[in-house]
């Protein structure tokens, strides 16, 4: 069972992403994500970034076309199938400098290592149709 402890920590986690990359704090993503992250892209047609040095190179990269807001909501937590990993879903908000805006889902693996709760997977699922296109 996550201790409420451990969600509090968790669900802060999650919402440093958007903190840390809105105010262009790229090199602070290890207090977020695992070294050996996977940030799973496919959705957009980017594939799947390999750790925190990707993720940096890949958002240095869009420049101006990043968001200049990531917003998190709606955290759900369970705990994995060996008690020492979380699975999270959450919905992020995007609102680009022009005021245009974009839904995703986020879903995480969040593991517990030297101590502290990383996320070592990220899935990024873009909300395109309503009622999840059905």
């Amino acid at each position: 069972m996550i201790s409420p402890e451990d969600r509090i920590i968790i669900h802060e986690l999650i919402s440093l992403h958007g903190h840390l990359v809105d105010d262009g704090r790229l090199d602070e993503l290890g207090q977020v994500f695992s070294p050996n992250v996977v940030y799973d892209l496919q959705d957009f047609g980017l594939g799947k970034l390999q750790g925190l040095s990707a993720m940096q190179e890949s958002a240095r990269a869009m420049g101006d076309a990043n968001p200049v807001g990531h917003h998190v909501t709606n955290v759900v937590l369970t705990e994995g199938e060996d008690g020492h990993t979380v699975n999270a879903r959450s919905k992020g908000i995007g609102i680009k400098s022009d005021g245009s805006c974009g839904s995703v889902v986020y879903e995480d693996v969040i593991k517990k290592q030297q101590g502290e709760w990383r996320i070592t997977y990220r899935k990024v699922i873009a909300r395109r149709a309503p009622l999840g296109g059905k």
